[in-house]
C-alpha cells in the first residue's frame, strides 16, 4: 500500500529537459517528462517506488503550455504520476487539486489498474462536486516508464488491399480464455492471441483482419464492481497509448511494462501469419464521466483543455456519447493527443488500422457533426494515419449523429442499415427488395456519389453489441437479467426470429432452420459486395443465453466456448470465405456500372426474378417479392491484378429466398454457359448439382444457392 508520510527532500537535481515528446520518455541515460496544462498554476512530477514511497520534484520549466523536466538515472521500470497545481473552481471548469496523484495522459504502459479504495475524487463524495478533495487521493494507476526498443527485423505488414479483406471482430480475452491448447497462463492474453494454436484457427478460417475490441487502458465503472461485474467491453478509455495491463501476462507477472513488448510480440505473430490488426478506439469521451465522475489524469491536468463544458455552465459537460463526457476536438492540443497517440499505434505498435467507436462526436465542430471538422482535414492530411484502414462507427447520441453515408473520403463505416436490411430480409418481411439489391451490391446509394469505393461499407449481421448470430435466430427478446439492470438495459429493437420458440429447444426441425438461417446471414454477408465482418465466435455458433448487451459479462457469457464448437457451421463459414477469395466478381474494387460485356446483350450484373426474366420496376416495388437472383458477369470486373494484368472470372449466379415456400427457379439461358454448376447451398451443405442452362432448379424455403457457369 502507499505510505502517506511526507515525501522526501529530492537529492538529484531535476533539469530543465524538453518540451517535446508530451510523457516520459527515456533516452539511454535519463528521462524527460513533459506535461501540458495551459490553465495550470504548477506541476510537481511524482515517482513513486516499489512500496510506494513518493519523492516530488517541481517543474519550474514551462514553454508553450508545456511542463517539463528531465531526470538523470531515471530507468524503464519508473513509476510516476503528477500533482498539478491551480483554482478549484468548478462553476468556471477549473477541477485543479494537488491532492490528487494523476495519471499522464501520454503515459506507454500503466502499474495496474484503478483502486477506488485509494480515492480518485477530486472533491468531497457524498455531497456535491464544489467542494474540494482535502485527503489524499492515490487511486489512480500510475505511469510507468518504459523501454521503446524491439526489435522489428523481418515484421512485414500484410496491407491487404481493403476490397480483399475479411474483418474478425474479437475480443483479446475472449478469443483465448477457455482455449483447451492455449497455456493457462496465456489465456485472456495478447500472448495468448499469438500462440500456434490462435493463429492456425485465425489462418484457417480465412479471415485478412482481427478487430480487436478496446485495448487501450479502461476503467471498470464503480457501479459494476458494486454488482461484481466490470466493464468487460473496455468502452471507457483512460490511457490512450498503454495496452491494456488486464490483458497481459507479463502484467500478471509483476512485470506491467512488459504489456507494451508483449503487445508487439503479437502484432509480429500476427503479422508473420497474415493477419492484420484493427483497434476500436475510444476517443470521443473518456473514463471520467460527468462533473460527478472521478478525476484520474486530464480532468485534474486541465479540465478546459480536454473537455467540451457548457458554455454558460462550464461546471457541467456536453454529452455526445451517454457517457458523461465528450473530448474537446476543437482544442488543437486535444487534437494533438488524438493524433499522437494514433501515429504511436501505427509506427510503435505497428497496428494497421482503426475502427472509431461514436465518430460522430469527433467531427462535431460546435454543436452540428461536420464532416469538413478539424479532425477529419488533420487525418486526411497525415501522411501515416491517412494510409491506414480507418472506418467509423457512423453514430452517436446527439442530435443529429447517425450519419450512415456521409464520412470523407478514404473513410470506411460500419453500415447499420445493411445490418437492419438483411435481418428484416432474412425475418421474412416484404418491401425489400429494392434495399437488398443496393446492399448486395455495396451500398451504392450510401457511398458512390462521394468518390467511395463498394469496400467503404463495413457489412455486419452481428457485433459484439447486440444478439450473436446464434442468438439471432434463437430470441426474439433481450435476456439481459445476468447485468443487473433489470432486463433493462440493451436494444429493443432487435429485428430477430426465433424461428418459433423462444429459447433453446430440443424440437429438430426448429433447430435445422436455426442452423440453415445463420448460414444465410454468413452466405449473403460474405457472397455480397463490400468489406465483411464477422463477429468472432459466431462461426463456432456463440451464444450468450440471449443477452444483447454483454458489454459488463466478462465469464462464460462472452468468452468462446470452445468445447462447444458447432464444426459443421464453422466448415460451413471455411467454404464462403474460400469461395469470397477466389472470385474477383465477389470483392469488386469498383461499382457495377450495368455496361454491356463481350458484345451480348449481358451486362455486368443482372437481376433475375424466379421465372429467369430480369426484374422489373414492378418487381422491385412489389411487397411480395422475396426472392432474387443475382448474375455477375465474370468478364465485367473493369479491373486489374497487383501485375496490372486485366481479371476475369467465372460467370457466378446467386440466389437467395426468404420466402417460407420452395421455389422453382429458372436460370439464365447463356449462349457461353453450357449448365451451372453449384457451389453453394445454405439448405444442404453436401449438395451437388450441375443444372443445364435454362432449366430449373428447386431453390429451397430460406436459402441461399450459389452457381459458376459451366462453358461449353
Amino acid at each position: 500500500m502507499p505510505t502517506t508520510e511526507r515525501p522526501p527532500i529530492p537529492t538529484v537535481r531535476i533539469r530543465p529537459g524538453t518540451p517535446y515528446p508530451l510523457g516520459a520518455t527515456w533516452d539511454g541515460t535519463g528521462t524527460n517528462f513533459a506535461l501540458y496544462s495551459e490553465n495550470a498554476g504548477g506541476v510537481e512530477l511524482c515517482l513513486f517506488d516499489e512500496v510506494g514511497t513518493e519523492t516530488r520534484f517541481p517543474l519550474t520549466e514551462q514553454t508553450a503550455f508545456v511542463w517539463h523536466g528531465y531526470l538523470p538515472n531515471i530507468a524503464p521500470g519508473q513509476r510516476y504520476g503528477y500533482r498539478v497545481h491551480g483554482e478549484y473552481a468548478p462553476k468556471r471548469g477549473l477541477r485543479f487539486n494537488p491532492n490528487v496523484i494523476l495519471l499522464d495522459p501520454y503515459a506507454k504502459a500503466l502499474s495496474g489498474t484503478e483502486e477506488f479504495a485509494g480515492g480518485v475524487f477530486g472533491y468531497v463524495p457524498g455531497g456535491d462536486d464544489l467542494t474540494m478533495q482535502t485527503g489524499e487521493q492515490r487511486g489512480a494507476p500510475l505511469g510507468v516508464v518504459i523501454d521503446p526498443v524491439f526489435n522489428w527485423v523481418g515484421d512485414t505488414k500484410p496491407n491487404v488491399p481493403f476490397h480483399q479483406s475479411v474483418i474478425y471482430e474479437a475480443h483479446v480475452k475472449g478469443l483465448t480464455m477457455t482455449h483447451p491448447d492455449i497455456p493457462e497462463a496465456l489465456r485472456g492474453t495478447y500472448a495468448g492471441v499469438a500462440t500456434g494454436p490462435m493463429l492456425d484457427y485465425l489462418k484457417e478460417l480465412g479471415i485478412t483482419a482481427i478487430e480487436f475490441l478496446p485495448v487501450h487502458q479502461h476503467l471498470d465503472d464503480p457501479f459494476l464492481l458494486d454488482k461484481g461485474l466490470t466493464n468487460y467491453w473496455g468502452y471507457s478509455t483512460l490511457s490512450f497509448f498503454a495496452p491494456d495491463v488486464r490483458y497481459s501476462a507479463e502484467a500478471r507477472k509483476g512485470n506491467p511494462a512488459g504489456a507494451v513488448a508483449e503487445f508487439k510480440n503479437m502484432m509480429r505473430a500476427l503479422h508473420d501469419a497474415g493477419i492484420e490488426v484493427i483497434l476500436d478506439v475510444v476517443y470521443n469521451h473518456t473514463a471520467e464521466g460527468n462533473h460527478m465522475g472521478p478525476t484520474l489524469s486530464f480532468k485534474g491536468i486541465d479540465n478546459p483543455t480536454y473537455y467540451r463544458l457548457v458554455a454558460e455552465n462550464p461546471r457541467f459537460y456536453f454529452d455526445y456519447t451517454g457517457t458523461g463526457n465528450s473530448l474537446n476536438v476543437r482544442h488543437p492540443q486535444t487534437l494533438q493527443l488524438i493524433m499522437d497517440s494514433l501515429r504511436y499505434w501505427v509506427t510503435e505498435m505497428r497496428v494497421d488500422g482503426f475502427r472509431f467507436d461514436l465518430a460522430s462526436t469527433l467531427a462535431r465542430g460546435l454543436h452540428e457533426v461536420d464532416q469538413l471538422s478539424g479532425f477529419f482535414t488533420i487525418i486526411h492530411q497525415d501522411p501515416i494515419i491517412s494510409q491506414v484502414k480507418l472506418i467509423a462507427e457512423p453514430w452517436d447520441v446527439g442530435e443529429g449523429g447517425y450519419q450512415v453515408g456521409n464520412f470523407p473520403v478514404n473513410w470506411a463505416e460500419w453500415n447499420g442499415i445493411y445490418r437492419d436490411d438483411m435481418r428484416a430480409f432474412w425475418k421474412g418481411e416484404g418491401g425489400l427488395a429494392s434495399e437488398i439489391g443496393y446492399r448486395l451490391t455495396g451500398s451504392s446509394d450510401l457511398y458512390q456519389n462521394d468518390g467511395r469505393a463498394p469496400y467503404a461499407s463495413i457489412n455486419f449481421v452481428t457485433a459484439h453489441d447486440g444478439f450473436t448470430l446464434r442468438d439471432s435466430v434463437t430470441y426474439e427478446h433481450r435476456h439481459n437479467d445476468s447485468n443487473g439492470e433489470g432486463n433493462n438495459d440493451g436494444h429493443n429493437h432487435n429485428i430477430s426470429w426465433n424461428c418459433g420458440v423462444e429459447g433453446e429447444t430440443d424440437d429438430a426441425a426448429i433447430n435445422a432452420l436455426r442452423s440453415q438461417q445463420q448460414r444465410n446471414f454468413l452466405a449473403t454477408l460474405l457472397l455480397g459486395q463490400g468489406t465483411p465482418m464477422i463477429l468472432g465466435g459466431d462461426e463456432i455458433g456463440r451464444t450468450q443465453d440471449g443477452n444483447n448487451n454483454a458489454y459488463c459479462q466478462d465469464n462464460e457469457i462472452s468468452w468462446y466456448d470452445w468445447a462447444n464448437v458447432d464444426e459443421e457451421l464453422l466448415a460451413f463459414t471455411k467454404k464462403v470465405i474460400a469461395l469470397r477469395k477466389a472470385h474477383p466478381s465477389l470483392h469488386r474494387r469498383k461499382f457495377f456500372s450495368g455496361r454491356t460485356i463481350r458484345g451480348e446483350d449481358i451486362q455486368d450484373l443482372v437481376w433475375l426474378r424466379f421465372d429467369g426474366q430480369t426484374m422489373t420496376d414492378a418487381d422491385w416495388s412489389n411487397d411480395q417479392t422475396q426472392s432474387l437472383g443475382l448474375f455477375l458477369d465474370g468478364d465485367g470486373l473493369d479491373d486489374v491484378d497487383a501485375e496490372g494484368n486485366p481479371l476475369h472470372d467465372d460467370d457466378l449466379l446467386l440466389l437467395l429466398s426468404s420466402s417460407y415456400v420452395d421455389l422453382p427457379f429458372r436460370l439464365p439461358d447463356l449462349d457461353s454457359c453450357e449448365a451451372w454448376e453449384l457451389l453453394l447451398d445454405t439448405a444442404d451443405d453436401a449438395a451437388e448439382e450441375q443444372v443445364r442452362t435454362g432449366d430449373e432448379t428447386t431453390l429451397k424455403a430460406r436459402s441461399v444457392k450459389l452457381y459458376r457457369c459451366v462453358r461449353g
